[in-house]
């Protein structure tokens, strides 16, 4: 019985308990930046290119816009096959409106 009364009682303080107020010296959960998509999608697909090497780091360098239409995410990954490292510039063009990928390229870096 006492056990049946604590549960119910516990019940209904969740029922009527106030939320927590959100205070101006809490920032916001962090939210992913707008390039991680295609950070993610150029993994992948530097995976694909590469498959014998591993990917160690990578950069966003930048968003360009193309066109009024067509933007333009550029990353730089930084890869290592057996004991060599090298770069390779990923660029995807893809549509604003509809994020539709119009291409995938790949540059490997001098550096």
């Amino acid at each position: 019985m006492l056990k049946t009364c604590l549960v119910l009682l516990a019940c209904i303080s969740l029922v009527f308990a106030k939320p927590t107020p959100v205070h101006a010296n809490h920032p916001p959960a962090k939210l992913a930046p707008a390039y991680a998509k295609w950070g993610l999608l150029a993994m992948q697909e530097t995976s694909k290119k590469y498959p014998d090497a591993n990917i160690i780091d990578y950069l966003h360098v930048g968003r360009q816009q193309v066109s009024p239409t067509i933007a333009q995410e550029t990353f730089k990954f930084w890869l290592k096959k057996q004991h060599k490292e090298f770069g390779v510039y990923v660029r995807i063009q893809f549509q604003t409106a509809n994020d539709h990928v119009l291409s995938i390229q790949f540059q490997p870096s001098n550096n």
